[in-house]
């Protein structure tokens, strides 16, 4: 059973190990849309896409998931 970290660490050695000695870029924008759409898409499956509750469960506002909805093409 291993932790979320374990895993993103595990992903990143596996994705740094397969550029070919090529160096990476925009490497945080491409870490945070391959992690922020499916957290987003879960929770609103969790909270039965309750916008209000999954915000919070976020931590973020309702219009800042709205906007990241809008940006991932979360309906």
């Amino acid at each position: 059973n291993q932790t979320l970290r374990a895993n993103v660490e595990k992903s990143l050695k596996d994705y740094f190990g397969q550029l070919d000695g090529q160096s990476p870029s925009n490497l945080w924008g491409l870490v945070m849309a391959e992690v922020e759409k499916p957290l987003i898409e879960m929770v609103l499956r969790l909270t039965h896409r309750n916008q209000s509750k999954a915000a919070i469960i976020l931590g973020i506002s309702r219009g800042t998931l709205r906007k990241k909805m809008a940006i991932y093409g979360t309906k």
